[in-house]
C-alpha cells in the first residue's frame, strides 16, 4: 500500500525543470529519429522539386530541386544534435523556442520532401497561401481567447463564437446585399456570445469550462435550426457571395512574399491589424498592465482602484467580437454559403493555439500557422501522395496540443486567476 501510494504521489508530481528538459531532448531525438528512418528511408528515388512562383507571375524563379533521401537525412541529423544540445546544455528561453521551432522546420521540410520525392512539383506560394487562410479563423479565435483569459476568464465558447459569426455574416450579407455589413454583423453575433458569457461566468459565477461547453451547444442547435428553417427553404438568405482578393499596389508584385502577404481578402489585412494591436495592447500600455494584473492577481488590483469586473466584461465581449470576425471569414471570406457546423472543431483548435503559444499574441500566431499548415497539407498531399491520408495530418494540431500541454516544450502556465470568479470583498 505504502508503495503503491509513493508510486502514484510520483506520478501526480508536476515536471521539474530536469525531467522537462530530458522529456523535451528525448521528443526532439524522436523527431529526428522519424525524419532519418521513415521520411528518408522510405522517399521515393529522385527529386523533391518546389515552385517558387505563380504561373501568373511577372518574374519567374526557377524551381528548385534538391535530393529527397539525403535533405531528410541532413534533417534527421539537425534534429537529433539539437536533443543532444538540449539535454546536455542549459538553453535560455529563447534558445529554447529557437530549437523548437528549428526541431519543427525539419519535420516539415522532411515531410515535404518525402511526400513529393519523383511527384509533381509543390507550388510554395499556393500552399503559403493556403497556410495562411487556414489560419485567420485559428488566429482570430486565439487572439479572442488571449483577451479573454489575459483577464482571468476561461473561454471555451470560442468555437459558438466562430459558428454564430459564421451564420450571422451569410445571413446578413445575402439579405442585404452587403459584405462589410455582413462582416459587421459577424463580429457582432460573436460579440452577444461574449456578452452571454460574461453574464453567467462573471456576475453569476458558473463554472467557467461547463458554461462555454453548453454555449456552444446552444448555438450548434440554434443555427441548424435556423437553416432549416430560414436557409433551406430561402435560398436568397445564403446566396455565397464572399469577399474578393485585395493586391495592395507594389507590394503584391514583391517575389515570393507579394502573393503571400499582400494578395488576399480583406480579412487577412484585419487579423494583421488585429495581431498588431492587441500585442501592443497587452505588452506596451497602462489598459494592458491592468489587464494582466486583473488575470494573475485581482484582489491586489481591486486595492489599487482597477474595476477587476468591468475590465474582465470589456474583454470577454471584446473577445467575442473579434471571433466573430474569425466567423464570418469562414462563410463570407471564404466559401459563401452556411452549412451546418462549418466551424468544425476551428474553436477548439484555436483554445489549443492559444495554450501553445503560451498566452500570448504572438506566440498563439506561430502556432496558429502550424496548425493552419496542417489543415494545408491535409488538403495537398493525399493529392500528391496517397500513402499519407488526409486524417493523419487533421490529427497533427491535436497531438502538438497533447504535446505543449505535457510540458515537453517547456513549462506552460496560464495567468494565475485564469478560471477563478472574482467576488469584491
Amino acid at each position: 500500500m505504502e508503495r503503491l501510494t509513493t508510486v502514484t504521489t510520483a506520478v501526480r508530481a508536476p515536471l521539474t525543470t530536469e525531467r522537462r528538459r530530458h522529456l523535451a531532448a528525448v521528443t526532439f531525438i524522436v523527431i529526428g529519429l522519424i525524419n532519418i528512418c521513415v521520411f528518408g528511408a522510405l522517399a521515393h528515388a529522385g527529386d523533391a522539386s518546389f515552385e517558387l512562383s505563380l504561373a501568373s507571375a511577372s518574374v519567374k524563379i526557377p524551381v528548385i530541386r534538391v535530393p529527397a533521401a539525403p535533405v531528410c537525412y541532413a534533417l534527421g541529423v539537425v534534429a537529433v544534435g539539437l536533443g543532444v544540445l538540449r539535454a546536455t546544455v542549459p538553453f535560455s528561453r529563447l534558445a529554447k523556442r529557437l530549437a523548437i521551432a528549428g526541431v519543427l522546420v525539419c519535420f516539415l521540410l522532411s515531410l515535404l520532401c518525402w511526400a513529393d520525392a519523383g511527384a509533381i512539383p509543390l507550388n510554395v506560394i499556393i500552399i503559403s497561401q493556403g497556410t495562411f487562410t487556414e489560419s485567420i479563423p485559428l488566429i482570430l479565435g486565439a487572439l479572442a481567447g488571449c483577451l479573454c483569459e489575459r483577464s482571468g476568464v476561461i473561454n471555451i465558447a470560442i468555437e459558438g463564437q466562430l459558428l454564430f459569426g459564421a451564420f450571422t455574416a451569410a445571413i446578413v450579407a445575402s439579405a442585404f446585399g452587403g459584405l462589410w455589413v455582413g462582416l459587421v454583423a459577424g463580429s457582432l453575433a460573436g460579440g452577444l456570445v461574449g456578452v452571454l458569457l460574461a453574464v453567467f461566468a462573471i456576475s453569476f459565477l458558473t463554472d467557467q469550462i461547463v458554461l462555454g461547453v453548453v454555449l456552444n451547444v446552444l448555438v450548434l442547435g440554434m443555427t441548424d435550426y435556423l437553416y432549416d428553417r430560414l436557409m433551406s427553404q430561402n435560398p436568397n438568405y445564403n446566396t455565397g457571395i464572399t469577399f474578393g482578393s485585395i493586391k495592395i499596389p507594389g507590394l503584391s508584385q514583391i517575389p515570393i512574399i507579394g502573393p503571400i502577404f499582400f494578395d488576399s481578402t480583406v480579412f487577412l489585412y484585419i487579423t494583421y491589424a488585429a495581431i498588431i494591436v492587441i500585442q501592443v495592447a497587452l505588452f506596451y500600455s497602462r489598459w494592458g498592465l491592468r489587464v494582466r494584473a486583473v488575470g494573475e492577481h485581482p484582489t491586489a488590483a481591486d486595492t489599487v482602484g482597477i474595476s477587476v469586473l468591468w475590465i474582465r466584461y470589456r474583454n470577454v465581449i471584446l473577445g467575442g467580437l473579434v471571433a466573430g470576425i474569425g466567423g464570418a471569414y469562414l462563410t463570407i471570406g471564404s466559401v459563401g454559403s452556411f452549412i451546418p457546423d462549418i466551424s468544425s472543431g476551428f474553436g477548439y483548435i484555436a483554445l489549443a493555439a492559444l495554450i501553445f503559444g503560451r498566452w500570448t499574441p504572438l506566440g498563439a500566431l506561430g502556432a496558429a500557422l502550424l496548425f493552419g499548415f496542417c489543415e494545408e497539407m491535409a488538403l495537398v498531399l493525399p493529392t500528391v501522395n496517397p500513402v499519407l491520408p488526409a486524417p493523419i495530418m487533421n490529427m497533427a494540431p491535436y497531438v502538438a496540443t497533447i504535446i505543449a500541454v505535457a510540458g515537453l516544450v517547456g513549462k506552460v502556465r496560464p495567468p494565475k486567476a485564469d478560471g477563478q470568479p472574482y467576488v469584491k470583498a
